[in-house]
């Protein structure tokens, strides 16, 4: 018998979420070519047949979301992957998934926008899209990468979050982690944990699609498997079936929320670096984030208490892994490819508790470790530097 070993690869990130995703056990893949995600859908093309999985390019964005969630209710991991428009168009579907409570994985490679804005450029303009682009106040799982390697772990962990909690679940990449080559040593797939849905542990007779567990999240049988089905986007009870009862409305909206706030250590994810005697940090993520880390490096060289916290989980955003930093720091500094979509949300927790300052670029260039490390000079300073 040959040992398996591990093998080192030059990998650009979208190739990374390629092989996270076959290594989760994502045997579906729908979608329409876009810049900058582009690659992943080539890749698949050739890489799922070859483990009987299926490829299929769609007429459009919304054609693809809809054979992922149509993929998915068929008992197969399913993902697709797009950038800024794409993710417009698959806004409705989204939604949809999100209340039949349809596991599926989503990939966004950010890039410049409005519309079709700066398609080779990266960007960070998607993330309140993210959160709040489909309609309904409904829980949403985000989750951003920051290098080749994060491409693969992240793309396995979204897979596997949304298949334990019965959630589409977002991946935001950007062009520069997308296209960065970088060398990498990935596990075997002996090595990844993967969660696949609970399957009901009753006779079809017995059935009901959309009755809790102590979790909160119901037993997903597959069509085809003998259960009956009810799927629908209006709110429904365990049944499926629509309702407008304001008992079973209330309940419905309050197990989707509490599902997944009964999984917050599991779901809310963040790095640190050098917090523990730190005087003000640095909030990033996406490819922001590895600017920032060297910012910090640099400071600590130099005598700068400065410290980092990458973000990997946007949303649920981890207020309770903050708080305890905004209320040990005079200042917080959150650089981003935006206009402070995330410095929003750090401003909404921290009441206060400490002084946030923005660093924002939005001319489709990268905010650089200098850039950052000189806004951390003047902030050693104090909080008025």
């Amino acid at each position: 018998m040959t040992e398996e070993k591990r093998v080192r690869r030059l990998l650009q990130g979208n190739e990374a979420i390629v092989y996270g995703a076959l290594a989760a056990r994502c045997r579906f893949f729908a979608g329409y070519p876009i810049t900058p995600a582009s690659e992943i859908a080539e890749q698949l093309s050739v890489r799922l047949p070859a483990v009987n999985g299926t490829f299929i390019q769609m007429e459009d964005e919304i054609a693809s979301i809809g054979a992922v969630i149509g993929a998915s209710l068929a008992g197969v991991k399913a993902m697709t992957a797009t950038s800024g428009p794409g993710f417009s168009l698959m806004q409705e579907n989204l939604g949809f998934a999100c209340a039949a409570e349809v596991p599926c994985v989503i990939v966004n490679v950010m890039r410049g926008g409005p519309s079709t804005g700066l398609p080779t450029s990266p960007a960070q303009g998607d993330v309140q899209m993210a959160r709040w682009g489909t309609h309904g106040d409904h829980p949403i799982i985000v989750l951003a990468v920051s290098s080749v390697l994060d491409s693969f772990t992240i793309t396995v962990k979204a897979f596997n979050l949304s298949e334990r909690y019965r959630v589409p679940v977002l991946v935001l990449s950007d062009e520069v982690v997308a296209h960065t080559r970088e060398s990498v040593e990935l596990p075997l797939n002996s090595e990844v944990k993967v969660v696949d849905r609970i399957a009901p542990g009753m006779p079809p007779d017995w059935y009901k699609p959309y009755q809790e567990d102590a979790r909160g999240v119901p037993p997903m049988a597959a069509f085809g498997d003998g259960y009956r089905h009810h799927v629908t986007g209006l709110v429904h009870d365990q049944d499926g079936f629509p309702t407008q009862n304001p008992q079973e409305v209330e309940k419905f909206h309050h197990r989707l929320s509490m599902k997944i706030t009964k999984g917050l250590d599991d779901i809310q994810l963040t790095r640190k670096f050098y917090m523990e005697d730190a005087e003000f940090f640095v909030i990033a993520y996406g490819s922001v984030a590895r600017s920032a880390l060297r910012a910090v490096e640099e400071a600590r060289r130099a005598g700068i208490r400065a410290g980092l916290v990458q973000l990997i989980t946007l949303f649920p955003f981890p207020r309770r892994t903050l708080i305890p930093y905004l209320q040990q720091c005079h200042s917080v500094l959150v650089p981003e490819l935006n206009l402070g979509q995330i410095s929003r949300e750090v401003q909404r927790i921290n009441q206060g508790l400490c002084t946030v300052v923005k660093q924002n670029r939005v001319d489709g260039k990268l905010i650089t470790p200098q850039e950052i490390y000189s806004r951390l000079v003047k902030l050693s300073a104090g909080p008025a530097g």
